[in-house]
């Protein structure tokens, strides 16, 4: 049973945090809602869950054999934040229902998480510190609890935007948002390049 806590402290610290995925969750909420943002949530999740699962069944030990691959994906993610800020800041701010088909997409959440070193580095530590053998039972156990606190994680953060969404009902405020959000994606990728 405390492997099991152990499991769901970590996946539970590592979702929860501020990070990328996070942060267009909150951008995302406030500007669409909370329903239609459930697509970026559900494929953040799903993202997430099998690279861990892919970790945790040796893709570690491909990225040991060539430690140039990890650059590669953390120079990719680095480009993606940069561009995710780009559409932050330049949108308008116009708030509507009927932009919904719009919304962070469950295949953008996927790739968000496939391009983000914060999930990269969770999965190495994740599956070192609790699945150090490769037992695959163990690699599904901690999966499953990932898959549910990763979603109600990253939907707080969506539930949050939309709480947000109140106070952001004109199109300056909501842009002033954005670029606040834009800023602080920058920041992340900036952080990431830091040796």
């Amino acid at each position: 049973m405390s492997l099991i806590f152990s499991m769901a402290t970590f996946a539970l610290v590592a979702s929860i945090t501020p990070g990328p995925v996070n942060i267009v969750a909150l951008s995302a909420g406030a500007r669409y809602g909370f329903r239609a943002t459930l697509r970026h949530v559900g494929g953040a999740t799903l993202g997430f869950v099998l690279l861990l699962v892919l970790m945790g069944l040796g893709l570690h030990e491909v990225l040991q054999r060539w430690p140039g691959l990890t650059r590669v994906v953390q120079l990719a993610g680095v480009a993606f934040l940069l561009y995710m800020a780009w559409k932050l800041a330049m949108d308008n701010g116009e708030l509507g229902d009927r932009d919904e088909g719009r919304a962070p997409s469950m295949f953008h959440g996927a790739l968000m998480q496939w391009l983000n070193p914060k999930a990269w580095l969770a999965c190495v530590a994740g599956m070192g510190a609790f699945v150090a053998d490769g037992e695959a039972s163990l690699v599904w156990q901690f999966a499953a609890i990932y898959l549910v606190i990763c979603y109600l994680s990253v939907g707080c953060w969506a539930y949050a935007g939309s709480f947000l969404r109140i106070w952001l009902g004109n199109p300056a405020t909501m842009r002033l948002f954005n670029r606040a959000m834009a800023v602080l994606l920058v920041a992340s990728a900036v952080y990431l390049l830091l040796p």
